[in-house]
């Protein structure tokens, strides 16, 4: 912890801003809600009567407080007040801990507050995360004196968050369950992934009942209706609501990407007008996770990110120019948009029966197949998004192409230029497969001329999410990607592996149709993929050609 702290300290020296007064000022109070409830609140602010640009933060982390306190010291140096609220049932605060639900009253009732401090002249809302995802809360409620909001790692689709084409997040979801119950959990975290019926894995291995977990591990279609009233509805208008600018961060390896990335397209058009999107080579945690590649430009600095905001949103009162800025993987360098950019043209390879190898044109009608044991997973190594098994996210050395027989990789030649993917990719299989119901994955990768492999994108789909499901019928699946910025050098090849599990990325699948948590029992499939002019599996990229 004296190691965390020390690396805020020093973020804050090396941040240009530098200190202005000498005497700070802080204190400790509890704050009443609607309801009578009181939530603890401590504050650090400039020696002075102010008023001062405020920014604020609430939190249901109390282990982290240590870190809050320095940012509160650090910003009182600089010119700025800080408050941090704990949400109810943490750090101190009344009530019971109940995830997200409570958010919206009480996070409204404390913004109101704040505004009323006569030390307070404008606010500014920052959080992380889950202190993220109370900022996102109150978008509908804000008072005038809230000039803008930085919003890192973070997105308001849940539904997003927890599924891929039907497969439930186990190493976000599950993960953090087990981390936020409101008790102790020494139940196995691996074992309580891969408990079936898993939706009563909360009795089974963790002491009792949690109807908020069952929730979400029994709604696996957006269109469920608990994705679309209550607290999740709720969230998913917030960036409609929003009327100020908004500056969301996140991490072409952070789990929340694609939600965020969501959350950018939703803004309204007033704030839309005036927000940025930052996306940066990092995991959740601000790391750098791009093996084999220079990273010597990642700006991945969070108190810095925010600084820089709020000197032009709260100082300075000036309104932003909308911005998307991108870190490109491989090009180590930062591009900038008015609007998400997508490649000038779609480049797609096509699996091919020859040799295992990625083409440009549909090859000769072939398939490959090999059978998927769900007991015997293919381990998530490089993903996306992983959160307990944080070791394995980012773009990472992949194993050589065969090293299990339940994933096959197609290989293409070298390339004859620089490609730069920008956007979503998609890979488009045509498959078979003996159960009514399974899963397909595919992972892109950049193949240096060296031989190495660092996985770009990945992700995976439920044959019959969309409708069911008869054996042995030739099925075109569609595996969508989250968007990414990515640079392949001429001479390095494209692969592609195809596969049937991701675990604990995702969910293993039964090979059962229905959902996937109330399986009890699992059982092999033999799965196959076809190729040629009538089933013309490819990937497809978004791209830009050469250098830019």
């Amino acid at each position: 912890m004296a190691e965390r702290v020390q690396k805020i300290r020093n973020s804050y020296e090396h941040s240009g801003v530098p200190v202005c007064f000498d005497k700070t000022e802080q204190g400790e109070e509890k704050t009443a809600c609607r309801d009578g409830v009181r939530l603890r609140v401590f504050w650090y602010r400039p020696a002075g009567a102010g008023p001062f640009p405020t920014i604020v933060q609430r939190s249901c982390y109390p282990g982290a407080e240590p870190d809050y306190r320095v940012h509160g010291e650090e910003l009182a140096k600089r010119g700025y007040a800080y408050l941090c609220q704990f949400c109810r049932g943490t750090g101190g605060s009344e009530g019971e801990w109940e995830p997200n639900v409570r958010e919206p009253e009480d996070g409204a009732d404390f913004i109101h507050w704040t505004a009323e401090l006569p030390w307070v002249k404008s606010i500014g809302y920052w959080g992380c995360s889950y202190l993220a995802s109370t900022g996102w809360a109150i978008t509908g409620v804000l008072t005038d004196k809230v000039k803008s909001m930085l919003l890192s790692h973070y997105g308001t689709e849940r539904f997003t968050s927890a599924y891929q084409n039907g497969l439930f997040r186990h190493d976000i979801l599950t993960a953090w369950a087990m981390g936020n119950a409101g008790r102790k959990i020494e139940a196995d975290y691996l074992e309580s992934c891969r408990f079936r019926p898993h939706k009563e894995v909360d009795e089974a291995l963790w002491g009792g009942r949690l109807p908020w977990y069952r929730d979400w591990v029994t709604n696996t279609h957006r269109q469920d209706p608990y994705w679309n009233e209550g607290f999740w509805k709720f969230m998913a208008d917030a960036p409609r609501k929003l009327q100020i600018p908004v500056c969301i961060v996140e991490g072409w390896y952070d789990h929340h990407l694609g939600s965020a990335m969501q959350s950018f397209q939703n803004l309204s058009p007033k704030a839309a007008a005036h927000s940025k999107l930052l996306v940066g080579c990092w995991n959740h945690g601000f790391g750098p996770c791009a093996e084999g590649k220079e990273q010597n430009h990642l700006e991945n600095n969070e108190v810095i990110q925010m600084l820089a905001w709020f000197e032009e949103t709260l100082r300075q009162e000036r309104l932003p120019e909308r911005s998307v800025e991108w870190y490109v993987i491989g090009e180590d360098r930062w591009r900038s948009w008015k609007d998400l950019p997508k490649g000038q043209e779609t480049e797609s390879f096509y699996l091919d029966t020859e040799g295992f190898s990625l083409i440009q044109e549909p090859g000769r009608e072939g398939s490959h197949s090999y059978v998927y044991d769900p007991e015997n997973p293919v381990p998530s190594h490089g993903a996306e998004s992983l959160f307990s098994t944080f070791q394995e996210v980012g773009s990472l050395l992949q194993p050589e192409p065969g090293y299990r027989e339940d994933v096959l990789s197609f290989l293409s030649d070298p390339l004859p230029e620089d490609l730069t993917v920008l956007g979503q990719v998609t890979a488009e299989l045509y498959v078979k497969s003996e159960a009514e119901d399974t899963a397909f994955t595919a992972k892109l990768m950049e193949v240096t001329p060296e031989g190495k492999a660092y996985n770009i994108r990945g992700s995976i789909a439920t044959l019959a999410y969309e409708a069911p499901y008869h054996p042995g019928e030739v099925r075109k699946l569609c595996i969508p990607m989250w968007d990414v910025a990515y640079r392949v050098k001429k001479g390095s090849r494209l692969r592609l592996d195809i596969s049937s599990s991701d675990f604990p990325q995702y969910a293993v699948h039964s090979n059962f149709p229905g959902i996937w948590s109330e399986q009890e029992h699992t059982q092999k499939a033999r799965q196959t993929i076809l190729t040629g002019e009538n089933c013309p599996t490819r990937i497809v990229l978004p791209v830009e050609r050469g250098g830019n």
